[in-house]
């Protein structure tokens, strides 16, 4: 991972927004849980006791897609964001399910201590991530934020995954591996790619992103994880079964396919799920407007938070007004 003074380095100071400085300053904590025969890595923030929230990237990704977001949000809660298999530092797997990814949730939910009823943020692929993981565990969630991911109507969805049956690609091929480190890193690339992004946070995922391997570096991601892994055509209808709070934070520039579909997620709950478009952002939003994402998301799991506590909440207010009464 590239620390804070080697992109200094790279990057004048006074070219450094707060946010990026603050983030990167912004203590956090390593773990790891295993689950089904993989160690899968997360970083934690803020203290045990607090409301929980666990953070899910997108596909090809990994957790650090989160170090400017999560630390605006570990005064109010406990934050956790993980790897998934088969992505960042944790472990590869011969195959890849919806349940396999949901019990890896939950089970770094667990281990981070994140307390009773956690909140589940999905970004992109991680959104998929977050619907299954409801689809097993939305009983024990305080509720489910999608980020720029959508389910589509069952007659127009597309399937995603099934790649070596629809594509016939071959389950053996192997990552391009790159003599020099910073070749490997020149070639990063936002997928769909997307202006105006600092580039430091370029940098920071980039280096993240990679690995040393005999020959050189390449990439930590797994190629073969949408091979065998079946996203499935009841994502609408496992949607409508949820048993916890949902709502939906949207790039008004995304180019992503899997966010084109807000507009049914609207008609279906007659316009009551909560929607916000962050204002010039694109698929990668947390990006854009780290600040304006962060503190969209704490209102609104805050009040979600509240909502579940209202009963103590009244009675604080009760107490309060017979002390001074």
């Amino acid at each position: 991972m590239l620390g804070y003074a080697a992109l200094v380095v790279l990057l004048h100071m006074s070219d450094l927004p707060f946010w990026f400085t603050t983030a990167l300053n912004t203590p956090s904590s390593p773990g790891s849980v295993n689950v089904n025969g993989a160690r899968i890595v997360f970083e934690t923030w803020g203290e045990v006791g607090k409301p929980g929230i666990v953070l899910i990237h997108g596909s090809n990704a990994h957790l650090e897609w989160w170090r400017f977001t999560a630390p605006f949000l570990a005064d109010k809660f406990r934050v956790v964001a993980l790897d998934l298999s088969g992505n960042g530092d944790s472990d590869w797997r011969p195959r890849y399910s919806g349940k396999i990814f949901a019990e890896e949730v939950w089970a770094v939910c667990q281990a981070a201590q994140l307390g009773e009823r956690p909140y589940v943020v999905g970004h992109s692929f991680g959104g998929y991530v977050a619907l299954e993981t409801g689809h097993y565990y939305s009983a024990d969630l305080g509720g489910i934020l999608f980020m720029d991911f959508t389910t589509a109507p069952p007659e127009t969805y597309l399937e995603w995954g099934l790649r070596a049956e629809r594509e016939g690609v071959k389950p053996t091929r192997k990552l391009r591996v790159y003599a020099e480190k910073a070749t490997a890193k020149g070639r990063f690339r936002l997928i769909p790619e997307q202006p105006a992004v600092h580039p430091g946070v370029l940098q920071h995922m980039a280096e993240y992103a990679l690995k040393e391997v005999e020959g050189g570096w390449t990439w930590k991601f797994d190629p073969t994880l949408f091979d065998h892994l079946e996203m499935g055509v009841a994502q609408r209808d496992k949607f409508a079964t949820l048993k916890c709070h949902t709502a939906l934070i949207l790039g008004e520039h995304s180019e992503d396919e899997g966010a084109f579909f807000a507009e049914h997620m609207s008609d279906i709950t007659a316009g009551y799920l909560p929607t916000i478009t962050i204002p010039d952002t694109y698929h990668h939003l947390m990006f854009d407007e780290p600040i304006a994402v962060a503190m969209s998301m704490k209102l609104l799991l805050l009040q979600w938070y509240k909502q579940d506590n209202q009963q103590t909440y009244d009675e604080c207010l009760t107490s309060t007004l017979k002390q001074s009464s």
